[in-house]
């Protein structure tokens, strides 16, 4: 798999009898099929727990939700200490830019959700941007936040 600009975690993987690679997932305890973008999803995760100490317990991968009577999925869901979504993150293959459709995506999810923190990231370019709901905006952070 492509090399992200993330650390460097270690993985376990098994082959698939179907062909496909598997990538075992630590928070579905599960192997999962091994795309591009769930490559992107683990290493940030990894990252998440590991380098800003979210705690394995509070991240959840691929939440249900309904927009616009469409059943979609939230990639990543990280709750705080008190049970409610905190940080949300949208995760595109490499390849994949990072462009105002991605935002946009995020920010539909989020009428859901109402996260403090929303993340966009391809494994290159990460963005995160803190809410503001009294004001009705949003500002970019240069860095994602540690968990507390």
């Amino acid at each position: 798999m492509q090399e992200l600009n993330l650390p460097t975690y270690s993985f376990k993987f098994k082959d698939d009898p179907a062909g496909y690679i598997r990538i075992f997932d630590a928070i579905r305890k599960k192997y999962v099929v091994l795309t591009p973008e769930e490559w992107v999803r683990q290493n940030f995760v990894q990252f998440l727990a590991i380098d800003k100490k979210y705690p394995v317990s509070l991240i959840a991968l691929e939440i249900s939700l309904k927009y616009n009577q469409l059943q979609k999925r939230a990639d990543v869901l990280v709750y705080s200490k008190q049970g409610k979504p905190f940080l949300m993150v949208e995760c595109k293959a490499p390849e994949v830019k990072v462009t105002q459709a991605v935002f946009h995506q995020i920010a539909m999810y989020n009428m859901t959700f109402k996260v403090e923190y929303l993340v966009v990231t391809n494994g290159l370019d990460h963005f995160c941007c803190k809410m503001d709901y009294e004001a009705g905006t949003y500002r970019f952070l240069q860095m994602i936040p540690d968990f507390e």
